[in-house]
């Protein structure tokens, strides 16, 4: 039950943090995805399940707020949360490279797949343009803070397995 409302609170500090402040912030010309990063991570810390319903809570509160298309975000989030999670058998807390080609591979796929859905539908059919001006921007942004977000939540996780751990034996 901690672990729910933990992963709702830092869900919603992301959400804020990445819809409402990094926008305004005149140095960046895109704000960095942390909803991918939370949901990629914790589907690498705690499998597919744990994944998935990140990925919900993520892709629902943009959806609630930002979206055109019903549940399309959600269901974009609780895939990208089950595949990570399915990496959960080849992660290891100290190595970076696996969870950061994953984030990666996640932040182009999500916008790959809102400009198919949103965009592409609508006519406006200029790939190139979104590649350049969207997508590589925003993941070159969403690396560089998935450095210092990861360790975060890497941190997180460990103090609440630890947690849940003295909890058992009691």
């Amino acid at each position: 039950m901690i672990r729910a409302i933990v992963t709702f609170i830092t869900a919603a500090i992301c959400f804020v943090l990445q819809t409402s402040f990094f926008p305004f912030l005149p140095f960046l010309s895109v704000s960095p995805n942390l909803l991918i990063i939370l949901t990629s991570s914790i589907g690498f810390m705690r499998g597919e399940k744990d994944g998935m319903l990140t990925g919900l809570l993520c892709g629902m509160l943009i959806d609630i707020f930002y979206g055109d298309i019903p549940a399309l975000n959600a269901l974009f989030f609780m895939y990208i949360g089950y595949v990570n999670g399915l990496l959960f058998r080849f992660f290891y807390p100290e190595d970076i490279k696996l969870p950061m080609i994953a984030i990666a591979v996640s932040d182009i796929a999500y916008n790959l797949a809102v400009f198919f859905f949103l965009f592409l539908f609508r006519n406006r059919t200029d790939l190139v343009f979104y590649i350049t001006h969207i997508i590589l921007p925003e993941l070159v942004i969403t690396l560089l803070f998935m450095l210092v977000l990861y360790f975060v939540l890497m941190k997180g996780n460990g103090l609440l397995e630890n947690y849940e751990k003295q909890r058992n034996r009691e």
